[in-house]
């Protein structure tokens, strides 16, 4: 697992121990990363269940202006605190060290406002779609803001079902076993 480009490409990091965080393939970063390329130089950007930080570390190195990292378990916090300060950018990364929703909460009184939210739950349809259904009542998407839930491609098309209200699904990209969903406000 390594940074794939920008300012601290080529850093290997570290994930976290055990088998509770599944690192993103580097072939899923990459097409990710491809995707939304436009969308990253100058962007606000929002990591929830962080795992490693990697998602968030590569949008700092391509650009971003700043990356917020939620997580709450020991081992995953140690591995992102760890990651941020290996590749250098720590100026621009805040690490909250909590739950996600007592986070979305934090930020949202914070007056946060994210250009790119992305999420990566355990592979658990139900938490995916909670956690949407919470961010969808909060303002901390910009008006021209993408979320992007990470998920397992065999769950993908359940989640695609259950798209909150305020929601609308823009794109889903499959690599291997990781899909991405692609979300932007609007009517469904």
């Amino acid at each position: 697992m390594r940074i794939i480009a920008g300012f601290a490409r080529r850093t290997a990091l570290v994930a976290p121990t055990g088998l509770d965080t599944r690192p993103t393939p580097d072939m899923a970063k990459e097409g990710l990363f491809n995707m939304i390329s436009s969308n990253i130089h100058g962007a606000s950007f929002l990591d929830l269940f962080c795992g490693s930080g990697a998602i968030g570390l590569e949008a700092l190195s391509r650009g971003a202006k700043e990356a917020v990292f939620v997580e709450s378990a020991k081992p995953a916090i140690e591995s992102t605190r760890y990651n941020i300060e290996k590749t250098r950018l720590s100026d621009s990364a805040k690490l909250m060290e909590m739950p996600v929703t007592k986070a979305i909460e934090k930020l949202e009184s914070g007056k946060y406002c994210f250009d790119i939210i992305f999420l990566d739950p355990p592979y658990d349809t139900d938490l995916l779609t909670q956690t949407l259904n919470i961010l969808t009542a909060t303002n901390l998407l910009a008006p021209d803001g993408i979320i992007i839930a990470e998920t397992d491609s065999k769950l993908s098309q359940e989640i695609a079902k259950n798209i909150p209200d305020k929601l609308k699904l823009t794109e889903t990209r499959t690599y291997g076993r990781t899909c991405f969903l692609f979300y932007q406000r609007g009517e469904v």
